[in-house]
């Protein structure tokens, strides 16, 4: 199992951030959290809305924190929603549940999450995703 290094998040956020501009989305805040929760790389485009950048580390963070992508705990949330609002309470509140919360797996280990918010949680997710594979790690999206 490796760590994740500065520069391979620099990686998945770049790319994250290429394939934003290439699709003309909304501004993005992406957040690219190693394995340990803390933040190796980040931005916010201009024009994010005020709690842009939080929204984006909460769903990196749940993804660490469930151990599954946020779309995973989307629907865990709509099919046990006191087990998700639970463990919400316990993280104080950190836990964005829906999709665009990814983790990053080396050789199956998670290694890191992605968090990106701004636009629709479907091209949050689909940007998170080519930034992963861009770094030649796997995407668990849920």
């Amino acid at each position: 199992m490796t760590d994740l290094k500065l520069d391979t998040a620099r990686i998945i956020l770049d790319t994250a951030l290429a394939k934003v501009m290439e699709k003309k989305l909304k501004p993005m805040a992406i957040v690219v959290l190693d394995a340990r929760g803390t933040v190796k790389a980040a931005l916010a485009q201009d024009g994010t809305s005020l709690m842009r950048f939080e929204v984006a580390h909460g769903k990196a963070y749940g993804a660490l924190a469930i151990g599954l992508g946020s779309r995973a705990i989307f629907k865990r949330a709509n099919e046990q929603p006191y087990f998700v609002d639970a463990v919400n309470t316990m993280a104080r509140g950190a836990l964005i549940p829906v999709p665009g919360g990814v983790l990053i797996k080396d050789a199956g280990h998670v290694i890191g999450a992605i968090g990106i918010s701004g636009d629709t949680s479907d091209n949050d997710e689909e940007c998170a995703i080519a930034g992963i594979k861009a770094a030649g790690l796997e995407a668990d999206a849920g």
